[in-house]
């Protein structure tokens, strides 16, 4: 009798310690929307949407060059000289990786969660540098090279969490509970490797690409902030107001001062 009850006192402490260590399961953050819950559904007869592009004006920053030299087995990756993506203006003067979105407008309303993201690690380089994803989605991250990486995002309202990943190691997945903005990304290994990812809580957001374009279909009629965020010139806000069926091009401008 006398051992069981130590056992129980034994085995109750035991789980507090795994607990208080951050053993507990990652999806017991309570703000992303859960099975069974509650959603809103847009109407598709009355579904409306914004679209536009991402202007870049001014001299354009001459490329920052990635030095790998210290690290031969990534230097061995490429044969030419590789850049950081900080800021890649395209061909037709448009500003490439930046985060859009709708801001406000959507308060008090729930939406199924439909967009996950993957992020791969190729040639010592994240791909691509600006993701984005629905909170409570999953992130999938890979390993396409033949050497270890370690992926660790530094989020600040999110669960912090860090992981090696060897050549051939099947996909990190995590989730991201709570809505965080341009959340960064790095590898303790190489540190020159930063991404960065946008948790949302609704699916209405892009990433401009090579284009500078962006396109946020299927949203309900009503008046929203849409916001651009780059991460070296900062953000950008304009209002907008929809209603049944209605598109509207958004055209944001940043400068390089």
């Amino acid at each position: 009798m006398i051992f069981q009850k130590n056992f129980g006192v034994l085995a109750a402490v035991a789980l507090l310690t795994v607990v208080g260590c951050g053993g507990g399961p990652e999806t017991a953050e309570p703000e992303a929307p859960v099975a069974g819950e509650e959603y809103f559904k847009v109407d598709p007869a009355t579904a409306a949407g914004v679209s536009g592009k991402v202007n870049f004006e001014g001299k354009t920053p001459k490329p920052v060059r990635i030095n790998m030299s210290a690290e031969p087995d990534c230097k061995k990756l490429h044969t030419a000289t590789v850049h950081a993506e900080q800021v890649v203006v395209n061909e037709n003067g448009t500003l490439q990786n930046v985060f859009v979105w709708v801001k406000s407008g959507l308060e008090g309303k729930k939406f199924e969660v439909t967009k996950n993201a993957s992020l791969n690690q190729k040639g010592c380089i994240y791909r691509p540098h600006v993701i984005a994803m629905q909170a409570g989605g999953t992130i999938s991250v890979s390993n396409g090279d033949p050497l270890t990486h370690n992926v660790h995002p530094l989020p600040k309202v999110n669960r912090e969490w860090n992981k090696s990943q060897t050549p051939g190691a099947s996909d990190i997945k995590r989730k991201f509970a709570r809505q965080e903005i341009m959340l960064p990304v790095k590898c303790n290994i190489h540190p020159w490797m930063r991404a960065y990812i946008s948790v949302v809580s609704h699916p209405f957001f892009a990433v401009t690409g090579e284009d500078g374009s962006f396109e946020i279909p299927g949203l309900p009629p009503g008046t929203y902030t849409v916001e651009a965020k780059h991460e070296k010139y900062g953000d950008q806000e304009m209002s907008v107001t929809l209603v049944d069926s209605e598109s509207k091009e958004v055209d944001f401008t940043f400068s390089a001062g």
